[in-house]
């Protein structure tokens, strides 16, 4: 029997490597100086590339992973992901933006996506405590991966010089560095038995100290998608992950635009950005143990209806940091709560590949946030207008979460009926 808390480890390790990805705002400008023909529009197109196969990756691989479990499907990740670097490295060595769209974009978004989903389902189960936390943890390395890689990818780019091959270096480099430290964690990744529990767990539903509480259904990934609350969580998604991924997209030039502060001190607010975004899936996450999983997602559209209608105002480079860190909380909060709410209303019979299909709103999110982002800072020449629109799509986000709630009621009083009635007919 494996270590649980060396599981959660190894999925940490997988999650920060692919996580780096968050940190393309580094590249944005200097593949701009490398690529002079490249286009504001063009250059967003590779990160929107990356998560839009991110998101039909997890939904297509999903059941690959469900039925050869986590330590193919993260050696098979590995492979795409660090290897899409190095074709991105030759790309931007040839100073050919197709090439880059094809390595970062195609294979190593292919590689996030089999990558994410891979830990996350074998956590939940190694967890039946402490869904949220399980999840948490997984997803939080995803936060913190461009926590790490925004600084050191500045740092190559930087010592190499733009046009001395610092972008092509910087993918070299960190591909490989990412091959070994996803191939090792992956190695270790492995499911528990069928039905187990942790001791302690165990102990107190056999004393009678603890109600199991089971789960509103145990469906089939094609089961749940022809459901209401399916598409319930992928609207939140959506609208949480476009609005944040547009921010994330844009934040080192916001940052340099807004407040004035240097390519160097970007890359550092975007390294910090990638902590709170980590700290929030580990914290929310958990915190929706407690509170519950619709509320905290209502919380969530709560806080970034208020942040995105300040964020524009603000001149004060501790305030600015403030907001934008929240928002940040609330994006990675959204992704570590999600797998923990499938559990809860889907069961986890087929919890991977549920949670593949719902990442599709990832892979849409992907193209709207940037594309939208870049198209009206062109149109505009400022980021105002897109702070406002997105503050304006949390309302729509906020009436989804209501309902959920209400649904999630109405089903919990429906199965606690049917088992009370159950129990009186067995007496």
């Amino acid at each position: 029997m494996k270590n649980r808390w060396l599981i959660a480890a190894s999925a940490v390790g997988v999650h920060a490597s692919i996580g780096s990805v968050y940190a393309f705002s580094v590249f944005k400008k200097p593949l701009g100086q490398l690529i002079e023909t490249a286009t504001n529009n063009e250059i967003a197109l590779t990160f929107s590339l990356a998560i839009f196969f991110l998101g039909m990756a997890a939904a297509i691989m999903g059941h690959f992973v469900e039925k050869h479990g986590p330590r193919k499907a993260g050696i098979l990740s590995a492979s795409f992901f660090g290897g899409g670097l190095l074709v991105a490295g030759l790309g931007a060595a040839m100073e050919n933006l197709y090439i880059i769209w094809l390595g970062y974009g195609v294979l190593g978004g292919i590689g996030l996506g089999i990558g994410y989903i891979t830990p996350v389902s074998t956590l939940v189960k190694w967890f039946p405590d402490r869904r949220g936390l399980a999840t948490g943890l997984a997803i939080m390395g995803f936060g913190f991966g461009a926590m790490i890689g925004a600084p050191v990818f500045n740092f190559i780019i930087e010592y190499f010089g733009v046009q001395n091959g610092g972008i092509a270096n910087t993918w070299f480099i960190m591909g490989v560095v990412y091959i070994v430290v996803m191939m090792s964690s992956a190695l270790y990744l492995e499911r528990p038995p069928q039905g187990w529990m942790p001791a302690h767990m165990k102990e107190a539903i056999e004393s009678g100290k603890q109600k199991k509480v089971e789960d509103l259904s145990q469906q089939t990934a094609n089961e749940a998608v022809k459901t209401g609350p399916f598409w319930g969580l992928w609207v939140m998604m959506f609208i949480n992950i476009s609005c944040g991924i547009g921010v994330i997209y844009s934040a080192s030039p916001l940052a340099q635009e807004s407040i004035g502060l240097s390519a160097a001190e970007a890359a550092a607010v975007v390294g910090l950005m990638s902590l709170f975004n980590g700290l929030g899936r580990i914290g929310w996450a958990s915190f929706s143990d407690v509170l519950g999983r619709g509320q905290t997602y209502m919380v969530f559209f709560l806080i970034q209806i208020a942040a995105f209608v300040i964020l524009p105002n603000i001149t004060s480079v501790l305030v600015f940091q403030i907001v934008l860190y929240t928002i940040l909380t609330c994006y990675g909060g959204g992704f570590a709560t999600l797998p923990a709410f499938i559990g809860d209303l889907f069961g986890t019979k087929e919890l991977g590949a549920i949670h593949g299909y719902v990442l599709t709103a990832w892979a849409a999110a992907g193209l709207a946030g940037p594309q939208i982002n870049a198209y009206l800072h062109t149109l505009t020449g400022s980021y105002e207008l897109t702070l406002y629109i997105f503050a304006g799509a949390f309302v729509l986000a906020l009436a989804t979460s209501l309902l959920m709630i209400s649904y999630i009621k109405r089903a919990r009083a429906a199965k606690d009926l049917e088992e009370a009635q159950g129990n009186v007919a067995v007496a």
